[in-house]
């Protein structure tokens, strides 16, 4: 699983989750009870400190970010500011 961030969103910048085939050149891996989590070097800079799960609801089920760098956030929770 890659996470990304991008400019855009209602607050600044926005996640991204795409699937990943393998790491690239610099990127950071963690891995969590065998799912490993990719994140470039640019997007490590914007969730250093992050905890990224997987969330199931009634209203659906989502990763959810808890970015401690971020000082405002949207109601969706895929988009942050600092």
């Amino acid at each position: 699983m890659r996470l990304s961030v991008e400019g855009g969103g209602c607050s600044g910048f926005q996640y991204k989750f795409d699937l990943a085939e393998a790491a690239e050149g610099e990127d950071a891996v963690s891995e969590t009870d065998g799912v490993q989590l990719v994140v470039d070097p640019v997007s490590l800079d914007l969730v250093s400190g992050s905890v990224v799960d997987f969330v199931e609801s009634l209203g659906g089920a989502a990763f959810r970010v808890e970015n401690p760098q971020a000082a405002a956030g949207c109601g969706c929770g895929s988009s942050f500011g600092i």
